[in-house]
């Protein structure tokens, strides 16, 4: 009798409810937890990110800060002083060899010289002009370049958000020749972007055949030197950018990356290797080009133009 009163009381004391001593947490844990906060509150979203590094920035104090500066360069001869003048490169001295032929060209290289206003023309002998162009062909015609201000890589994301916009940003990992660097300013220039970012060391600069290329677009969009580029991009990431990488063989397509139409910096490696390793390691996503022509790949001036146009695309939907 007593092991049957035992087994009764264990029945009942197995009830489903709530029982003395219970505190209500059964019943708080009916309750709801309220409605799912939005995505710039998540944490670990993309867009809590880009408003925790809009804030951030609304709340820092401007700092002044440069990339540096780039080489002084010489450009000689004839037609190629006479195409950087009418190109728009930037020039501080244009030398002039003493009792020079004065042919056609040479007078119209004055005069664009001249209607500049800022570029100083200065008579020279021959062998000096032979001293400073280290024996070159100068045919007795010789411009000064000065030497390009870099902008700061910060900088570049730092003045779309002041201007209300989600920064565009092309970085370019061992692209080495300046024709390509330029043809990527342009493309910046004319798809809405923001900059370019370069590295300091085995990387094309912004020499005078970068601003030829560039079609006078360099004039107003800045090129930016970082010291380390993957330390640059990872900077980028904690501003609340999407890193992405071309690569041919990227797990998706241009089309089908979202991430396009918001705050990114768009990285382009060399034509023949690519990105590097570890700037490929740091990307948030590795994206291709699709080219049903069959194609292997496309110049870094290319890819970027075609990247840029599918991010402004997005932007203006």
């Amino acid at each position: 009798m007593a092991g049957n009163s035992q087994r009764r009381n264990r029945r009942t004391s197995n009830k489903k409810g709530a029982q003395v001593g219970s505190g209500g947490k059964r019943r708080r844990s009916l309750e709801g937890k309220g409605p799912t906060p939005p995505a710039s509150m998540r944490k670990g979203h993309v867009k809590n990110r880009v408003a925790n590094a809009k804030a951030k920035h609304a709340a820092r104090k401007p700092v002044a800060r440069r990339g540096g500066k780039g080489a002084a360069e010489m450009v000689v001869g004839r037609n190629p002083v006479f195409e950087a003048l009418r190109d728009g490169v930037p020039a501080s001295t244009l030398y002039v060899q003493q009792f020079i032929d004065n042919d056609e060209r040479v007078r119209e290289a004055l005069q664009l010289a001249t209607g500049r206003g800022n570029v100083n023309i200065m008579e020279a002998p021959r062998p000096e002009l032979d001293r400073m162009t280290n024996g070159l062909n100068h045919q007795g015609l010789v411009l000064q370049v000065p030497p390009y201000e870099y902008a700061h890589p910060e900088d570049l994301a730092a003045a779309a958000y002041d201007d209300g916009d989600d920064p565009l940003i092309v970085a370019l990992d061992g692209v080495t020749d300046p024709r390509n660097l330029g043809a990527v300013v342009r493309s910046v220039s004319a798809f809405g972007g923001h900059g370019v970012v370069v590295p300091e060391r085995r990387a094309a600069g912004m020499t005078a055949g970068a601003w030829k290329t560039s079609a006078g677009t360099a004039a107003r969009t800045p090129v930016a030197r970082a010291t380390n580029l993957t330390r640059a991009l990872e900077s980028y990431k904690k501003a609340g950018l999407t890193v992405v990488g071309l690569a041919a063989d990227g797990e998706s397509e241009i089309g089908e990356l979202d991430a396009l139409g918001g705050p990114v910096v768009i990285v382009v490696g060399s034509e023949g290797k690519g990105l590097s390793r570890l700037v490929g390691e740091t990307c948030d996503f590795r994206v291709r080009i699709p080219m049903p022509g069959g194609a292997e790949s496309l110049n870094a001036g290319v890819a970027a133009g075609v990247v840029l146009y599918e991010a402004a695309r997005r932007r203006m939907a």
